[in-house]
């Protein structure tokens, strides 16, 4: 057999597997419009989104994944799918800390997929309002990065918001300098979110040490200030050059290769075990000597273990302080449910924010 026969034959495998593909994913979301309809004739109020089962379908495609593509790869495709499939059932509107073109807009499409709309809002806070006030089901903010620590404004928020944490999902942040012109010679001024230019403060210290650092509220708004400006550069992503129109002229000039942001998303249900669960807690306790110690005991006592804390001030009097807590597993597991009946007894507050799946991508 020839070559051009050869790559005829594979050619018209492949257009059979399309069919095959195609004619699966109508059934499936024939399948999901079914569950729409069981589900709202037993309650016109229903939830479709499931977090949970979410979580529990990617876990299963990773796990039988046999290549070639990687486990991630695979885990976006059916990703987009259940997206698609969801929206057939309830098209979904997601708050996002913008203007479009951040970060925190691409975790929310990594998490909920493109089929969802995504609502761009000014602050943190309003993230929280329009999920407060059923203007979208659900928000995405960030909350920590792996190179300058915690988002604080995003935890003052859970003091008073009675939101549940209903996801998280880590992003991979590389981070671009953007321009109208490609010559770096002519930058004067860099605009970026404050985070952005401390993550990238060895690269500007060494490239562009003459130019001014200007922070604003994100880096898409960075992003469109440079638009305004040849003199001007950002500090951005490459979803941020393409909506407005600027040329990359050095990729990835973040410091930390590994640099990641993890976002929380925000919303009112609360979310059933998927096997693989982080909840997050809001605790306060006497200011005494040793009572974090105490309060925290409970966790080694029944094998849980903590994976994160970190103290705010609590703003009902100078040095309180509230304290923010991840541990692994769900709260109705055995153990951790153990741990929350023992931290309500001994904490001043004890605030369940959340029990979520962990990022499956």
């Amino acid at each position: 057999m020839s070559d051009d026969e050869q790559l005829k034959a594979i050619r018209d495998r492949i257009n059979e597997l399309d069919e095959q593909i195609q004619t699966l994913i109508s059934q499936r979301a024939e399948a999901a419009q079914e569950v729409a309809q069981i589900k709202l004739a037993a309650d016109s109020q229903a939830t479709f989104y499931r977090p949970e089962r979410e979580a529990d379908v990617l876990h299963k495609v990773k796990a039988r994944n046999q290549g070639p593509l990687d486990d991630e790869e695979i885990a976006r495709l059916f990703r987009e799918i259940m997206s698609a499939c969801l929206a057939l059932e309830e098209p979904m509107k997601i708050a996002f800390l913008g203007p479009d073109g951040t970060f925190t807009q691409a975790a929310a499409l990594k998490h909920f997929g493109h089929s969802v709309k995504t609502q761009s809002v000014g602050a943190i806070s309003e993230v929280f309002r329009e999920v407060e006030s059923g203007a979208c089901h659900y928000g995405v903010v960030p909350v920590e990065n792996s190179t300058e620590g915690v988002v604080t404004h995003t935890l003052d928020m859970f003091l008073s918001s009675p939101l549940q944490i209903c996801g998280e999902v880590s992003l991979r942040i590389n981070h671009h300098l953007l321009s109208v012109s490609k010559e770096m010679a002519h930058i004067e001024v860099v605009y970026s979110h404050q985070q952005s230019l401390a993550q990238c403060r060895s690269w500007l210290d060494r490239n562009l040490p003459q130019a001014k650092r200007v922070s604003v509220g994100s880096n898409a708004e960075a992003a469109k200030l440079a638009s305004a400006d040849p003199q001007s550069a950002a500090i951005a992503s490459e979803m941020a050059a393409e909506i407005y129109g600027l040329k990359i002229v050095s990729k990835n000039i973040e410091d930390e290769p590994g640099n990641t942001t993890r976002f929380l998303v925000i919303g009112k249900q609360e979310v059933t075990p998927c096997g693989a669960d982080k909840t997050s807690l809001l605790l306060a306790t006497r200011n005494i000597a040793g009572s974090l110690h105490r309060l925290l005991a409970p966790l080694a006592e029944h094998d849980v273990s903590m994976t994160r804390i970190e103290s705010r001030p609590s703003r009902r009097g100078k040095w309180e302080y509230v304290f923010f807590v991840d541990i692994e597993g769900h709260k109705d597991d055995d153990s951790v449910a153990q741990v929350l009946k023992n931290l309500k007894s001994e904490a001043q507050i004890c605030k369940i924010l959340g029990s979520y799946p962990k990022a499956v991508i």
